[in-house]
């Protein structure tokens, strides 16, 4: 036993079962000096348990990948459905798992969040072939190398990094050594100035903004690298150079610190001497406009193919914004008050060069695209001099990102709290011919600056295929891997196909296979030097067919006569088709094939020859339909659009959204193959768009010259931009080249030529022609729609005279009444004096029996008024008579009226009993206009003529 004299630790004895250890418990005594004795015992108070502090939500990334877009589409459907009978697996347990279990497949989709139902939701929208925001998806593209782009002074935000601050531990670190490193030159905390603190200076200080703004970007440079997007390429626009050559390892952070905080401090000085001012032209242009103002303005930069800044004395940009207003070009002026980039600059030379001596320069190991020379730049020469070079000439951004893109640099990936220079990076490479779009990715967004932003942009870079580090995402969160479903494989029919295919039944009759998606052989005309393109049609083989209907009946695309009239110019070496008229429909029936043949006729001294479209239904005894005509001749059309600027400048962007619902509603009905409207765009009258063909569709695009599928979507845009009121089809086309084969996606160009007609351009997705028409016309649909000439309810009919077997009607004797036509009604010469008589005469007396009350049935008798197959009509007046009888009357019993040719007959108006049913049409037993010779009795029916 000791006394206690002063406080010591006493620690909580472990105890098995209990975390926090044994109870402590003390024993008091205290003896006082009348005697007192008091013993108190001591125990460690209960532990209070207060609200625990709301975990910060932690987001994270959920990664998925396919081998193709419908497989993709199922995995998230899969995983989807996993989840939701497992609601207690923890999100970053899945996401860890999805990263760390799963091999990597061109098609990929990234879904981020920061709770399970925004996950859920964004998986939904994934599985529904519809990613909403959250939701990243896409096909991988040669990427090449990656470029870090750092913008100037213009990206700046206030609360920017702030948020990251909060999230991102390799963010707050490298953002502290900033502050650090510039704590040596500047009497403000960075920390403070991006939380926005009580007391920290504002970002409209120059020479607090570009400080703050060196730190952002050299920090989110930091956070690319943890997650492995490792720049082989750095380009800074103005002061951004610096934060450039500091991430490419050619300037240490203490000196880059110290370039920047210098000289942005120098600039204060200039401070209400100049400004600058955006203008949209090209730097040509520009030239000359400042050139009126020679010596007060400069061209500061030139970010684009028509984006430039103008820098310079305050009265002399006013009076070049009135100028630009005058000619119709675009100008904003950017907030700043001093006019870098021009000779107000010189005024601070010395004392920058000065101030900078003695840093250290060296050698970096990623290449330096300086904005100063527009080349690449030996960093070992990145001295005092040059930074003031660098705020003094022309940024030439333009020709820096060329360099990298010639130098094998693909992907730009802009570091930066907003992204500034995006656009400009597109316009210049949209410039470059390359195979390949180029791959420009933001790192945060002006007011969303979080955690999540950046791991959509990183879900952007992985989706175009660069290399991202994914588990870098989870460090820290102690993720654990956990089951999920097993990959979702597509299941593929590779059994062998009928050996009686197409192109085999064409070789067997020593023909020639076509080797398309329509047509299967072709047959040369030795007679004309001509040939005969033949091939089937049906939904049964070519299902994308059913996709296409047009007031409620499947009709065969007008794209399709169009691409069948390419392919017959390929067979005879005449590559345009001239013109081409669609005279009738196709329309498709819902079983059953059709046949299709494309008669090429023979040339003519121009080379000029003449194509027909016909087709049959696959009967032997069917008649040939002739369906469309072309005019084919050598040579190819040149395409006329420049698609170098894509989406088209100045053009503004229209919604798709519920497009094919709106065209549904005027009677198109198109299913999921001719779904392929993306994105549209108007610019005056002319319409652009997007168009794509779906992938596994069976629609066998290497097959055709033009898809129809595709070349039919790109006509859709009129009707959604509203260009079209009624249901219209094309019908006559006029001076069509086809520039490229198989394209399945496509942009599309439409403008007016000519009342009821446009002329229409299709370039893939390099900018590259595809098609040109220079006219398609169209007209409406009949007023009686498409379903009259349905197939097989077209051709020539005739009329034949079965024989009927007689039925007893089991009613007794029923009298009949009959009227002999050529005993009341002699004949005349004049014939229509006949027929006009004769008609008269049998409606007088059907009107005076059916007064009259009489019951049983009126018999009308003619004599040679309608022939057997064997007979001739010799009555002409009496076979209208016959064609006016055998017409049920309004409002009259079948049976009433009866038509026969014989002369046994009792004289006119005598009754007949009914028991001699036999040579008359009583109503059970046959129907109006029935003939019955002696030992015949026969009704009329129509048949197909020669059937």
């Amino acid at each position: 036993m000791s006394l206690l004299t002063e406080s010591r630790p006493w620690p909580a004895e472990p105890v098995l079962g209990r975390p926090q250890g044994r109870v402590r418990r003390a024993a008091v005594s205290s003896f006082g000096i009348s005697g007192t004795n008091a013993h108190v015992i001591l125990e460690q108070a209960p532990a209070v348990d207060g609200v625990a502090a709301e975990p910060a939500r932690a987001v994270v990334p959920w990664v998925l990948s396919a081998r193709s877009a419908s497989a993709l589409a199922g995995q998230a459907r899969r995983l989807g459905a996993w989840l939701e009978q497992r609601p207690d697996l923890d999100v970053v347990n899945v996401g860890w798992s999805l990263v760390s279990t799963r091999s990597v497949f061109e098609h990929r989709a990234v879904v981020v969040g920061g709770d399970r139902a925004q996950l859920l939701q964004g998986l939904a929208g994934l599985a529904a072939a519809a990613p909403g925001a959250g939701v990243v998806a896409g096909r991988t593209q040669s990427t090449g190398k990656t470029v870090f782009i750092f913008p100037g002074q213009g990206s700046q935000w206030a609360g920017m990094g702030a948020q990251l601050l909060d999230a991102s531990t390799v963010f707050t670190e490298q953002m502290r050594r900033c502050d650090k490193a510039l704590g040596e030159y500047v009497p403000w905390s960075l920390l403070d100035v991006v939380r926005g603190a009580p007391g920290a200076p504002g970002l409209d200080r120059v020479d607090v903004v570009q400080p703050a703004l060196w730190a952002i970007m050299v920090s989110l440079a930091e956070l690319w690298r943890s997650v492995g997007v490792v720049p082989d390429a750095v380009i800074g626009h103005s002061q951004g150079e610096i934060a450039a050559a500091c991430v490419a390892g050619a300037l240490s952070l203490d000196d880059a610190a110290r370039v920047v905080a210098l000289r942005s401090r120098l600039l204060v000085k200039l401070a209400g001497s100049g400004g600058m001012v955006s203008v949209s032209c090209r730097v040509s242009r520009a030239g000359e406009l400042v050139s009126a103002w020679a010596g007060r303005l400069n061209i500061a930069a030139v970010n684009g193919v028509s984006a430039v800044v103008v820098s310079g004395a305050v009265d002399a940009l006013e009076e070049l914004i009135r100028r630009c207003e005058s000619e119709g070009i675009r100008t904003r002026r950017i907030d700043v008050d001093y006019a870098s980039h021009s000779a107000q600059v010189d005024a601070i030379r010395t004392e920058l060069t000065d101030a900078l001596a003695g840093i250290q320069t060296r050698q970096a190991p990623i290449a330096f695209f300086s904005t100063v020379t527009g080349q690449r730049f030996d960093t070992a020469a990145l001295t005092a001099e040059y930074w003031y070079q660098n705020i003094r000439q022309t940024v030439r951004f333009d020709e820096a990102v060329r360099a990298a893109s010639d130098a094998g640099c693909h992907v730009f990936i802009e570091s930066s709290p907003h992204p500034v220079l995006t656009a400009a990076i597109e316009e210049t490479l949209a410039e470059v011919n390359r195979p390949d779009e180029p791959i420009v990715i933001p790192s945060l967004g002006r007011d969303d600056g979080g955690l999540d932003r950046f791991w959509l942009s990183a879900a952007q870079a992985h989706v175009a295929g660069v290399r991202v580090d994914w588990a870098a995402a989870f460090g820290g969160l102690e993720a654990q891997r956990v089951e999920l479903p097993t990959y979702g494989f597509v299941h593929r029919r590779f059994w062998l196909d009928q050996p009686d295919d197409s192109r085999t039944a064409a070789g067997r009759l020593g023909l020639t296979g076509a080797a398309h998606g329509l047509l299967s052989a072709v047959v040369e005309r030795p007679d004309s030097g001509g040939v005969v393109l033949a091939g089937q049609l049906s939904v049964t083989a070519q299902p994308w067919l059913a996709d296409h209907a047009v007031a409620g009946v499947a009709l065969f695309p007008g794209a399709g006569f169009a691409e069948l009239a390419v392919r017959a110019g390929d067979e005879v070496g005449c590559a345009t088709v001239a013109e081409l008229t669609v005279s009738a429909p196709l329309l498709l029936p819902t079983a059953g094939a059709l046949q299709v043949q494309v008669v090429v006729g023979a040339a003519d001294t121009s080379g000029q020859r003449t194509a027909s479209v016909y087709s049959r239904a696959a009967q032997p005894d069917s008649s040939w339909t002739l369906h469309a005509e072309a005019a084919l001749r050598p040579g190819v059309l040149a395409a006329e659009t420049d698609w170098s600027v894509w989406p088209p400048a100045g053009a503004t962007p229209l919604d798709v959204t519920g497009a094919y619902e709106g065209l549904a509603a005027r009677g198109y009905t198109y299913g999921p193959a001719f779904r392929g409207l993306q994105a549209m765009w108007q610019r005056g009258e002319e319409i652009f768009a997007e168009v794509s063909l779906p992938e596994h569709a069976g629609l066998q695009v290497g097959t055709f010259g033009i898809h129809p599928v595709l070349l039919d979507t790109a006509l859709h845009a009129l009707g959604v931009a509203g260009g079209q009121k009624d249901t219209v089809l094309p019908f006559a086309w006029q001076g069509l080249s086809l520039h490229a084969a198989g394209a399945s996606r496509v942009r599309v160009r439409l403008a007016p030529a000519g009342p009821d007609a446009v002329s229409l351009e299709l370039a893939d997705t390099a900018g590259l022609p595809v098609l040109t028409v220079r006219s398609v016309a169209f007209r409406p649909l009949p007023g009686n729609g498409l379903s009259s000439v349905a197939p097989g309810e077209g051709g020539l009919f005739e009329v034949v005279w079965p024989p009927t077997t007689l039925v007893d009607n089991g009613i007794g004797d029923t009298p009949a009444t009959v009227w002999e036509l050529a005993s009341q009604v002699p004949p005349q010469a004049d014939m229509a004096k006949s027929v006009r008589a004769a008609t008269h005469a049998a409606l007088a007396v059907l009107q005076s029996w059916l007064a009259g009350d009489q019951r049983g049935v009126l018999v009308v008798q003619t004599h040679g008024a309608a022939g057997l197959s064997t007979e001739d009509v010799s009555d002409l007046a009496g076979a209208a008579v016959w064609a006016w009888c055998v017409r049920p009357r309004p409002n009259t019993r079948v049976g009433w009226c009866c038509s026969i040719r014989t002369g046994r007959w009792p004289s006119a108006r005598q009754s007949v009993p009914a028991s001699r049913n036999w040579w008359f049409a009583p109503a059970r037993s046959t129907r109006p206009g029935c003939s019955r010779p002696t030992r015949y009795f026969g009704c009329p029916r129509a048949r197909r003529a020669g059937g």
